[in-house]
């Protein structure tokens, strides 16, 4: 009797589903979903430090896009899910894995734009308080601790979030909410770019206009 009630109550369990496990539109739907929620948090991020850094006196740009997303940071959650998210069962080779491979994204990503822009910097550690051993200004140890604790929320918390969104809602509710946010995120990223290469006012731009200022100048 006893055995019976155990296993019905082990029945009555809610299925853990893993990565492995989905659907293929369930994955495309999840890194539709990461891309967006990774590259608002960014934004949202870094507004904040420079809000906090310019002592609360400006709102500061952070940024290219109309909308609050970074796409950088996008990046770097793909990276995560695709290099970091198979050691899941080890905590601390989630955190090391994440910081080299997202600190490399960045360090890159800075020199090129450094290199092909003849000397533009979208960041720069060399003029921030906490910028010690920084690489050229494109990266410094305290950017690579904050990417190998993004790399621990991205496993640990966003993702088991979005895969029991996956499998909980229905197939086209699922694919309606990931195929227009991440649209909606693409349109704007691409059209500003698009702007931005005809010398056309952008996001950024109309930013400006309402008194912002470049967030990344702070020292």
């Amino acid at each position: 009797m006893e055995e019976k009630v155990k296993e019905t109550k082990e029945a009555a369990k809610p299925e853990k589903r893993e990565w492995s496990s989905l659907e293929h539109y369930q994955k495309i739907g999840i890194i539709m979903l990461l891309v967006v929620i990774a590259g608002a948090f960014g934004w949202f991020w870094e507004f904040l430090l420079a809000e906090f850094e310019g002592g609360f006196q400006h709102f500061y740009v952070t940024g290219g896009n109309l909308f609050p997303w970074m796409n950088i940071y996008a990046y770097g959650a793909i990276l995560i899910l695709a290099i970091c998210y198979r050691f899941r069962k080890k905590p601390w080779l989630v955190f090391l894995s994440g910081a080299i491979v997202t600190g490399t994204l960045e360090l890159i990503a800075g020199w090129l734009v450094y290199t092909i822009g003849n000397g533009t910097r979208y960041w720069n550690y060399n003029v921030k308080w906490y910028g010690w051993g920084t690489i050229g200004g494109f990266v410094c140890p305290a950017s690579i601790i904050a990417f190998g604790l993004g790399a621990i929320m991205v496993t640990y918390a966003l993702m088991p979030w979005l895969i029991k969104i996956a499998t909980k809602m229905s197939k086209k509710a699922f694919l309606t909410l990931s195929i227009t946010l991440f649209s909606i995120i693409m349109i704007d990223d691409i059209t500003n770019l698009a702007l931005k290469n005809l010398s056309l006012p952008t996001g950024q731009d109309l930013y400006r206009a309402m008194g912002w200022v470049e967030g990344w100048q702070n020292p």
